[in-house]
């Protein structure tokens, strides 16, 4: 492939624009699939998916030609009209889930926001706003999702946080019980958690949160935001639980790389947000809606939730199997195509093994304190997790010997 000269692009990008991200320093140019190209024309397995937003792959054909046929055709109107793909697209996720209503949105932080602002309207006029929310959890980067968000490293220096939200380690039901009062209103929680370390709630804990749930006549809301969407292997993550939620928060694989974000009530609250309440400019613009309907046709057209169980299974066998010629690595945990390794502290996930990843052509992504979090694409074929799985084992071996050098 033809490289360009993209020396002018760094320069913009140092001197315009906001340095908030740490940067791997590459500048990824192109992708199809599983694959993705840099500027210098090398290749890389891409396990990251944009942070589970490229569920599909990239320049999936199904969600490219949709979205190329709805941007000549209409791309935006305001929601004071209607527009032939919002509906649709909310009665698929609906009939695939729960009964009752959805409200569109751009991103993660955002539905989660709604979902928030929907539980204070619905908890106001008994006197009720606080929320129950998780240690480790990561809702967003809004003032009020950064609040509800367990992982005191993101609060910190925009303190004071946003009042209406009690944090509790998460998995553990009395703490629940205990933080519970006369203005709690919700329980707030990600199924797995994903930035928290891929950590999974206990099937039993789930269900004796619904049952308490039901029995303070509080809300239980999950966001779905990075395990929904089929990164589980269930359409929804809660599905795997054999429990409803009152409401959950859908984004990133909602367009595989549209922005579009989306959260869901059940029909007993169509009610509590009414006209004036609540909105957004963007949401569930033509053109966003009509590529997350390709791709909601696309994971149940090409059976990816079967396929998602499947890999799964094999991407855990494969990262045992490294496990038991490693002893550096703790623990694997996955659900679905939702998996981490835990690393003891000679292996910095993040200073040194993700960039040695790279080097030899693997793109993965840090979680919680040291685990390694890998988010193939849904369609993933055995012989790319095998491809993965030997680049992960190449470079614990580097690792392994540096240390080994080193005494």
């Amino acid at each position: 492939m033809e490289t360009k000269d993209y020396s002018q692009i760094f320069e913009l990008q140092n001197k315009y624009v906001m340095n908030t991200y740490v940067s791997t320093g590459l500048m990824l140019v192109r992708g199809k699939g599983v694959n993705v190209w840099d500027s210098n024309g090398k290749s890389y397995i891409d396990f990251a998916c944009g942070i589970s937003v490229s569920n599909l792959g990239h320049c999936h054909p199904a969600v490219t030609n949709a979205v190329k046929k709805q941007l000549s055709t209409l791309v935006h109107v305001s929601n004071l009209f209607y527009n032939e793909y919002q509906p649709r697209l909310a009665e698929k996720l609906i009939r695939h889930g729960f009964d009752g209503q959805a409200f569109f949105c751009n991103s993660g932080a955002e539905a989660n926001e709604g979902l928030i602002k929907f539980a204070r309207k619905w908890g106001f006029e008994s006197g009720r706003h606080e929320i129950i929310v998780m240690e480790e959890s990561f809702h967003g980067r809004t003032l009020a999702t950064l609040a509800a968000t367990g992982r005191e490293k993101y609060r910190h220096g925009f303190q004071p946080d946003m009042p209406g939200f009690v944090h509790v380690p998460f998995n553990d039901l009395e703490a629940v019980k205990k933080a519970y009062n006369s203005k709690t209103v919700a329980i707030l929680l990600e199924p797995v958690q994903g930035e928290g370390g891929i950590i999974a709630s206990n099937a039993e804990y789930l269900r004796k949160i619904r049952e308490f749930c039901d029995e303070k006549n509080i809300l239980l809301l999950f966001d779905e935001v990075q395990c929904g969407m089929g990164r589980t292997g269930f359409f929804y993550a809660y599905q795997g639980y054999g429990i409803e939620p009152d409401g959950l928060s859908l984004a990133k694989a909602l367009g595989n790389g549209i922005p579009i974000g989306a959260f869901l009530v059940k029909r007993k609250y169509e009610k509590v947000l009414t006209p004036g309440t609540h909105a957004s400019t963007f949401g569930g613009t033509p053109l966003a809606c009509a590529g997350a309907l390709a791709v909601i046709d696309t994971i149940h057209n090409e059976n990816l939730l079967a396929n998602c169980v499947k890999q799964g299974h094999f991407l855990v066998e494969q990262l045992e199997k490294l496990k038991k010629k490693y002893p550096c690595m703790l623990e694997v945990r996955g659900k679905g195509l939702l998996a981490g390794v835990l690393f003891d502290d000679s292996v910095k996930v993040g200073a040194k093994l993700l960039p040695l990843l790279r080097e030899h052509g693997l793109i993965a992504l840090p979680a919680g304190e040291n685990v390694l979090r890998l988010l193939p694409p849904l369609n993933v074929k055995e012989r790319e997790i095998k491809a993965a799985v030997k680049i992960i084992a190449e470079c614990l071996a580097i690792l392994a010997a540096a240390k080994q050098a080193a005494t």
